[in-house]
């Protein structure tokens, strides 16, 4: 017979029912770009640890971690079963803390949009005042990779169309803090509305033969147009990317100031990782995709490798930054002859006890990125329409 439990055990699953209760049923949330949903799923089962370290134990890694792994309602990206949104997107009102989190991982589902945390990272700040820098490599290879960008025609985007990109990739598919298993590789494919206003409707993910919507959850009792979410760095479309600004001092200093950490975390790496969030699945203006690898060049610790593979086994060189706390690398990947972006990879920076120094955590390679007038439609199909 199961023991009953204590006072504070009861009132701690007392909460969390509630908090479950409350949290909405289905559909995935928001995106997040292939290269980093795994280390941020790490980030917030380390802040579940730490919540309930004072307690009673009973809720063990090993508990979160199993209903963590369940793939129901999580086709966020490539890596872990549970794929979180930036850490820092938690949803105000059903978000209260990890232990909503813990939650939310448990039900399957991602994190959504709404307010930030604390502002408390311990990397220094260049987008504020710092002058430091990537290496020269990466300074030269960046300059280069914006003045192709500067040079692209792109066509703009209308506000009721859709961004569609199709990638190929993989990730760690092993179980919470134990030794990195890479998954299988398969094909994903997004949709992401491009309207401007606040929506609930974010776009479409297609994985695993099934169809996903992206949409923001809405607490109970909350009127949909409160929790509707308008064109904004975690909600990027063509026309709010237009409206950036191309200096970029300026707009690393946007950056910066936008992007929010928790304790002992690295600021300049989460800047990072944003901004290959947006270079990786968004279609933007020349000028701007320009002025965010020049950007990225004035980023602390980036790199330039001379040799790295996308998830299709395409040679490139790469644009890097390590964090050094969690022994990682993610890399951008281009085509060493055009510079086009292939795709995005981590890799694991040094030996630690789940992986040794090399070993890939997760992996992706965009195949095809495009324009269509609805969510679900593929480009060869607008085409075929005579639309493009």
């Amino acid at each position: 017979m199961n023991a009953t439990p204590a006072g504070s055990e009861q009132e701690e699953r007392a909460e969390l029912e509630e908090l479950a209760r409350l949290l909405p049923a289905g559909p995935v949330e928001q995106v997040l770009s292939p290269g980093r949903r795994s280390h941020h799923k790490d980030v917030l089962m380390q802040l579940i640890d730490r919540d309930s370290g004072s307690g009673s134990g009973s809720r063990s890694r090993s508990g979160a971690g199993a209903g963590a792994g369940t793939r129901a309602g999580d086709r966020v990206g490539y890596g872990d079963p549970v794929r979180p949104r930036l850490p820092r997107l938690s949803r105000p009102v059903l978000v209260a803390g990890s232990v909503a989190v813990a939650v939310a991982l448990a039900a399957g589902l991602t994190v959504g949009i709404g307010a930030g945390r604390d502002d408390r990272g311990t990397a220094a700040r260049p987008g504020a005042s710092s002058t430091a820098g990537g290496s020269r490599g990466a300074v030269v290879t960046l300059d280069r990779i914006a003045a192709v960008a500067l040079r692209t025609d792109v066509e703009p985007v209308d506000d009721g169309q859709f961004v569609y990109v199709r990638s190929r990739g993989a990730g760690n598919e092993g179980v919470f803090d134990g030794p990195v298993e890479l998954g299988k590789m398969h094909e994903r494919q997004v949709w992401f509305s491009q309207r401007q206003g606040p929506v609930i409707d974010v776009g479409l993910i297609r994985e695993d033969g099934q169809d996903w919507p992206i949409e923001v959850g809405v607490p109970d009792g909350t009127d949909p147009k409160d929790a509707a979410v308008p064109a904004g760095f975690d909600r990027p479309t063509y026309a709010w990317l237009a409206s950036l600004p191309t200096d970029p001092d300026a707009l690393l200093k946007l950056l910066y100031a936008d992007t929010r950490v928790e304790q002992g975390e690295d600021k300049d790496q989460e800047v990072f990782g944003r901004i290959g969030d947006l270079i990786g699945e968004q279609i933007m203006p020349s000028a701007t995709a320009a002025a965010f690898y020049k950007a990225t060049a004035r980023i602390p610790g980036v790199t330039e490798a001379a040799d790295a593979v996308d998830a299709v086994g395409r040679h490139g060189i790469s644009i890097a930054r390590e964090d050094t706390r969690h022994g990682t690398r993610t890399e951008w990947i281009f085509d060493p002859g055009t510079l086009d972006y292939l795709g995005v990879r981590t890799v694991f920076s040094r030996d630690t006890e789940r992986a040794k120094a090399g070993t890939v955590y997760d992996t992706s390679a965009v195949l095809e990125r495009g324009v269509v007038d609805k969510s679900g439609q593929e480009p060869g199909e607008r085409r075929r329409a005579g639309r493009g």
